[in-house]
């Protein structure tokens, strides 16, 4: 007896809304476009997130960590008790679960980076404090 093999399926760009990031996670402007959920079992999705300058997340930790693929602008990068890390287009920031960190754009620079995250039971973000802008300054 044969199975059918699984289907591929394809993400149309523009099929799914702009999001404005909500004030209650990020300061200053932000646009999220969600990009795809995994289909269980599968755990991962993925958005593309739009910092205008100065704009970032608040501190957070993700279960099982994230990584950040930067593809626009210049941007910020910070793990709880380190300094912060200037990213360029190219850059690749893995972020390993439990590490609480922030990241956005650049002051005067906007900052576009593709997010990809796993859940675990439901859970793909912990949501903590704002980063001040003392915090955010020095880079």
């Amino acid at each position: 007896m044969t199975h059918p093999l699984p289907t591929l399926s394809i993400a149309r760009a523009g099929t799914q809304d702009s999001l404005p990031g909500p004030t209650g996670w990020f300061t200053g402007q932000v646009r999220i476009d969600p990009l795809f959920t995994a289909a269980p079992p599968a755990t991962g999705s993925g958005a593309l997130v739009t910092f205008e300058p100065g704009a970032r997340t608040d501190w957070h930790v993700h279960p099982l960590g994230q990584v950040l693929i930067v593809t626009a602008g210049c941007g910020r990068v910070q793990q709880w008790g380190a300094p912060a890390q200037t990213l360029h287009p190219g850059d690749v920031v893995s972020i390993p679960a439990g590490v609480k960190h922030w990241h956005g754009a650049a002051p005067a620079t906007a900052m576009s980076h593709i997010a990809l995250q796993e859940q675990r039971a439901g859970q793909v973000v912990e949501w903590l404090e704002k980063v001040s802008d003392a915090q955010y300054a020095p880079a």
